[in-house]
């Protein structure tokens, strides 16, 4: 007769145990899934949320509610692990399907002028936010995370950056924390400048693009001032986006080169994400993509974009951006400012036609 009390997958001689690899598939599966299931429900009601929030876009919405949980309540330990996948894993599968967005023949249909601009406000802003935090002290991994951030576009392009700064979790937490503070002060702020300055609606809308840090920013200011706005405030905004590739890729062969660590894992070339991100933008200029599957794609990378926002958003630690000294806050609000003053000269100089 047999014992009730053993185990059938390891005491009945007719049934072979489950192979480890199984078994450790499925606890993987287990840890991850309450986590990543909350990130997922929070971006999908988000997007609901967002169509009847005029100027919140899902993803703002999102950071913003992920960084109040974080600053207000505790959040259950079981949520960490899903956390985690929705903030690297699912935020870079959305960066490549944000490729999908974005033709060549678009971007360079913008003309030189507005090409010009788009690389001066990226380059200058990157540029001047790295000299003027050296100065301040701040570490390398940390001025790099917010010169990226706020001169191309924002939590992604954070997150995206992470990976070859081997910056430190509260490093990356203070400069999405920061990109979420001011690109949310430059939503109503830009469309009130460009007013000041007397611009027409497609020259706010330029001015918008070429500054404001975040995409969802972006597309709350174009939206808050006509369909016209948006249209060029988003496209420029994507001019920027593209710029993510070749300044991911320096970045790593500049760490390659100078900060690698020996005996130490050497930071990616060129990361598997941003390749991605290459082809899915070659695949949509191609023209050979039916719109209905690119409508498919766009819905399901702010899905993927929101879940991942919600997830950086839990990382805001508004303790960790006080203790930083207010050298790291000092600093955003600097990049910003250049971001704005280039961005206002160049809308000034090289109008949209």
């Amino acid at each position: 007769m047999q014992n009730k009390s053993q185990s059938p997958d390891t005491d009945d001689p007719q049934r072979e145990p489950l192979p480890a690899t199984r078994l450790s598939t499925y606890a993987s599966i287990k840890s991850v899934a309450p986590g990543l299931a909350v990130c997922l429900v929070t971006g999908l009601l988000c997007i609901f949320a967002s169509r009847f929030l005029s100027g919140f876009s899902a993803l703002l919405l999102a950071i913003l509610l992920g960084a109040l949980w974080r600053n207000l309540a505790p959040v259950p330990q079981v949520l960490n692990p899903g956390i985690a996948i929705a903030s690297k894993k699912l935020l870079r599968l959305g960066i490549v399907f944000l490729g999908l967005q974005l033709s060549l023949g678009t971007i360079i249909g913008l003309g030189p002028g507005v090409l010009l601009v788009v690389l001066l406000s990226v380059g200058v802003t990157f540029a001047a936010t790295l000299w003027i935090g050296g100065k301040m002290g701040i570490e390398l991994p940390q001025r790099l995370l917010i010169a990226t951030g706020f001169s191309i576009c924002g939590a992604a392009a954070v997150a995206g950056t992470e990976g070859v700064t081997r910056a430190k979790q509260d490093q990356v937490a203070t400069a999405i924390g920061l990109v979420v503070l001011f690109g949310t002060l430059m939503i109503p702020a830009m469309p009130l400048l460009g007013a000041l300055l007397g611009f027409d609606d497609r020259s706010t809308g330029m001015l918008i693009g070429a500054s404001t840090h975040e995409v969802a920013q972006v597309v709350a200011a174009g939206g808050s001032v006509s369909a016209a706005a948006l249209a060029v405030a988003v496209t420029v905004k994507l001019a920027r986006v593209v710029l993510l590739a070749p300044i991911i890729a320096g970045l790593g062969l500049y760490m390659r080169r100078k900060h690698s660590v020996e005996g130490g894992k050497n930071p990616p070339l060129i990361p598997l994400f941003v390749l991605g991100f290459i082809v899915a933008m070659l695949l949509r200029t191609t023209g050979l993509l039916p719109e209905s599957l690119l409508s498919v794609m766009q819905n399901l990378q702010t899905l993927l974009l929101a879940a991942a926002m919600f997830a950086l958003g839990l990382g805001v630690h508004l303790r960790s951006i006080v203790k930083s000294g207010g050298k790291a806050l000092v600093l955003g609000l600097c990049g910003t400012l250049v971001i704005i003053v280039v961005a206002t000269a160049g809308t000034m100089l090289f109008p949209p036609a």
